[in-house]
């Protein structure tokens, strides 16, 4: 009997973080899938501004990560010329459309892109920003 509970128990263990890996979502994908087509990573752009430059800005913008994901993913869902964090690269190629995607995928892909920032490479290059960009 007490076999079969550890095993029982083992099972409920096993199956709740099966559950939590499945709902973590991998922001590098939806950016993939959904992103990629206007957006590089590096410069130079494709037809939108790179993630690091734009992820340099939101960290100027904002001090804590929940705050710039914050306004990342409204952003991505409903995005205006007031909000844009980068009136210069609105000047440049316009407003982006509406990401038509659930809530989790945005904060997912916003979570991600505010990841994008790496303080070794400076403010970044373009679209208002300062510094140097290393090129991958």
């Amino acid at each position: 009997m007490k076999k079969l509970l550890v095993m029982a128990g083992m099972g409920l263990m096993f199956s709740a973080s099966a559950s939590a890996v499945a709902e973590t979502l991998d922001g590098r994908a939806i950016f993939d899938k959904n992103c990629s087509v206007c957006h590089s990573i590096n410069p130079p752009p494709k037809l939108a501004p790179p993630i690091i430059p734009l992820a340099s800005r939101f960290h100027i913008q904002f001090k804590s990560k929940t705050d710039g994901v914050n306004h990342i993913a409204a952003y991505l869902k409903l995005p205006n010329k007031k909000n844009a964090i980068d009136q210069q690269a609105v000047a440049r190629f316009g407003l982006m459309p509406a990401m038509k995607l659930p809530d989790k995928e945005l904060r997912a892909v916003a979570g991600w892109v505010w990841d994008q920032y790496n303080p070794a490479t400076g403010r970044g290059r373009g679209f208002g920003g300062q510094g140097r960009m290393n090129s991958n």
